[in-house]
């Protein structure tokens, strides 16, 4: 019979033949007990931290709220068995040299304290770690300081469950002191979300929805709140809130760019319909609760919704009269052009931009 290892080796020979590739142990206690790396503790942890699809939108939601986010929009899809999970938000940011970092176990912007509130501990640093444990592919699709975050998500749901109603609205109700609560119903995503819209009512404002409404809700929420500055004169759309960058959007192929750059997949037509008010922008759910509005409300197909066009020769040849008609401030504040004049048409607006350098 060949050597017999010691109990007191036994780590060595375990890391001599493994390479130290497949360890996991730290310490033989002897009689079966064993003192696990801190790398292996972290995984076990971080798997039993996710539990279902369900719990990725609460940790998500606290995230973002601990952001200072004011508004958090998530979208949601399915094919098969893959889940598809994408949470915008208009909060601090993430610089862009650690979108890798932060799904690292301990890793928290939290230095001071930890968040306590009706899930339990937010703080730990483990929550993103935790579900990319858990799920086919977890990483930030944009974010950067100032500018808030749009993080992705794809989830096999044939290894991390969620419930199979995911259409179905809770039922509210009001208590003796008026407060709505979610009481009946399945315990799905658009629940989970809507009981934390409940408890932070609008602040944060919460949106859910498929891709396209959320896309449609981003949208009209950029037309409302970009500023002409950044409509005109902004080169690079990374430069703009997430939030509003969908917004700057010419056409509907420009539209499915930008939204693709977000964490949004849609197709082109699915853009086309979104322009022409086709598809409706939601409805914040605190605000859907408080008023019984569950669905959105039907467009008024009636609506003339036709965006301006213009050919192109005529386009050009716009641009050549703006051209001429620049003179008049260049002569006055010594100014030239740098190009012509660039003329965007966008819904019954039409823009013109003048590139100037200063004589």
């Amino acid at each position: 019979m060949g050597d017999t290892v010691g109990d007191g080796k036994l780590i060595d020979f375990i890391e001599q033949v493994s390479g130290g590739v497949h360890l996991r142990v730290e310490e033989d206690l002897g009689n079966g007990f064993v003192r696990l790396r801190s790398e292996e503790a972290e995984r076990r942890q971080a798997k039993h931290d996710i539990r279902c699809v369900e719990d990725i939108i609460i940790e998500l939601l606290r995230n973002a709220r601990d952001a200072r986010a004011r508004a958090i929009y998530i979208a949601t899809s399915k094919e098969g068995e893959l889940r598809s999970i994408t949470v915008i938000d208009d909060g601090q940011g993430i610089p862009p040299t650690l979108h890798e970092s932060i799904f690292e176990p301990r890793v928290t912007s939290k230095l001071e304290t930890m968040v306590m509130d009706d899930w339990g501990i937010h703080g730990r640093g483990m929550a993103l770690y935790s579900i990319r444990s858990n799920v086919t592919e977890a990483k930030v699709a944009c974010s950067s300081e100032g500018l808030g975050s749009s993080l992705s998500i794809k989830v096999d749901t044939s290894l991390l469950p969620e419930k199979a109603d995911q259409s179905t609205f809770p039922t509210l109700e009001r208590d003796e002191t008026g407060k709505l609560s979610a009481a009946k119903g399945p315990h799905n995503m658009v629940r989970f979300a809507l009981e934390f819209a409940l408890v932070h009512r609008r602040d944060p404002e919460i949106y859910y929805g498929s891709p396209s409404e959320i896309a449609a809700t981003l949208l009209e929420t950029g037309h409302r709140k970009i500023t002409n500055d950044e409509l005109l004169f902004c080169d690079n759309i990374n430069e703009l809130p997430i939030s509003r960058r969908l917004a700057t959007s010419a056409d509907a192929a420009e539209l499915m760019e930008n939204c693709q750059q977000i964490g949004l997949s849609i197709s082109e037509r699915t853009a086309h319909r979104i322009l022409n008010h086709q598809i409706t922008p939601l409805s914040a759910l605190f605000e859907r609760a408080r008023t019984g509005r569950t669905k959105n409300t039907t467009t008024d197909l009636t609506k003339d919704s036709r965006g301006l066009k213009l050919a192109k020769d005529d386009v050009e040849a716009f641009s050549r009269e703006m051209e001429r008609a620049f003179e008049f401030l260049a002569e006055r504040y010594y100014l030239s052009l740098t190009d012509a004049p660039k003329v965007k048409v966008k819904g019954d607006v039409i823009t013109v931009r003048f590139p100037i350098e200063k004589e």
